[in-house]
Formats: structure tokens, C-alpha cells, sequence
């Protein structure tokens, strides 16, 4: 019984050996990242100006997201967040009111 103690923190120890280490790559991998997040800073003078298929797509470059969402009137969205999504808000006019990330 005695013997088993030891060996059951040995176990332990070195799994929470293992995890650290995976953590640290993780982390590594996270920072090395080629593609940046979203960023709609430069976008806001758009709003106002009436979307189309071919806005969406200046838009989502310009903001450097991988996807496009487009927001309706009076339409539900998720409230999840993706640093790599671009979100164009419009209204009944097709007016821009709002680009955000997320």
C-alpha cells in the first residue's frame, strides 16, 4: 500500500508536466498566427453607403476578416464572437449603420 503513494505522485507529476508543456505550445502556435484578426477601424467612413455583393467583399478585405455577415433589418444574430468575421449592419434603405468584428 506504501508503494503505491509514491507511484501515484509520480503519475501525477509527470502528466502536470506534460499539460504545461502543451500549454506552452499552444500558446506558441496562437502568437504565430499569419492571419490577423479583423480590424474595422479604417471602414467606419463607409457607413452610409449603400451595400451590395461587391461593398461586402471591398469590406471584408479591407478589414483583413476571413468571412463576411451581413446584418438585416430587424433580423436575430448569434452573439458569439470570431476576431475573424466582419459584421455590416444595414438598414431598410441598404445604408450601412454599423461594421464591426466580431
Amino acid at each position: 500500500m506504501t508503494t503505491r503513494i509514491p507511484l501515484i505522485l509520480l503519475a501525477t507529476l509527470s502528466l502536470t508536466g506534460c499539460k504545461t508543456h502543451w500549454d506552452n505550445v499552444r500558446e506558441e502556435v496562437a502568437h504565430r498566427r499569419d492571419d490577423a484578426p479583423c480590424d474595422a477601424t479604417d471602414l467606419q467612413g463607409m457607413v452610409g453607403q449603400r451595400v451590395d455583393a461587391e461593398m461586402g467583399e471591398r469590406l471584408r478585405r479591407g478589414s483583413g476578416a476571413k468571412t463576411l455577415r451581413w446584418a438585416p433589418p430587424n433580423s436575430a444574430m448569434t452573439m458569439d464572437f470570431r476576431e475573424d468575421r466582419l459584421t455590416v449592419s444595414y438598414d431598410e434603405r441598404m445604408a450601412i449603420t454599423r461594421i464591426s468584428c466580431g
